[in-house]
């Protein structure tokens, strides 16, 4: 045998085997691929049209009938429940002219009983009426749906 085409042989088969074991991730995401989360991603990507389209009756439409927001603060005078979501939501985009609202998505795992969580960063433009005319605002955070999964499709318990 040649040894001289050994070794780059055994090398490239080595890195042939090395690739096939890499993770695939759902594309534009960090989120593994499987047919799992790209239905949960699939669903978390309607979720943000119908904000980019300030579409409120979409968005009730996803919420779970126990959805519980508690604004991250000990205040409960802030904390919205499926019956005060609508008022929310319509509240927020009352006076927003646009909305561009981008997200990445981080992870999806699984949450407590039947609940998944999803982390996500999100990149939120909207346009807004200001006494010098029409302006532009951004916002970037991370934030977290909390999905259970309801039939064939999911619904938001919270995170909205």
């Amino acid at each position: 045998m040649n040894l001289v085409w050994f070794r780059p042989l055994a090398l490239a088969q080595c890195l042939v085997a090395l690739a096939g074991c890499s993770t695939q991730y759902i594309p534009n995401t960090d989120v593994e691929e499987g047919d799992f989360n790209r239905e949960v991603i699939e669903f978390c990507e309607k979720y943000r049209h119908a904000v980019e389209y300030r579409n409120v009756p979409v968005l009730v439409q996803m919420a779970h009938p126990n959805y519980y927001e508690d604004g991250g603060t000990i205040d409960t005078s802030d904390d919205i429940d499926f019956a005060g979501l609508k008022e929310y939501l319509e509240g927020q985009f009352r006076d927003t002219l646009g909305i561009r609202y981008e997200i990445r998505y981080r992870s999806v795992s699984p949450g407590r009983k039947d609940t998944v969580f999803v982390d996500f960063t999100y990149s939120a433009s909207y346009k807004i009426q200001t006494p010098d005319g029409e302006a532009w605002r951004r916002r970037v955070a991370d934030d977290r749906l909390e999905l259970v999964r309801q039939g064939e499709t999911f619904k938001i318990l919270s995170g909205m």
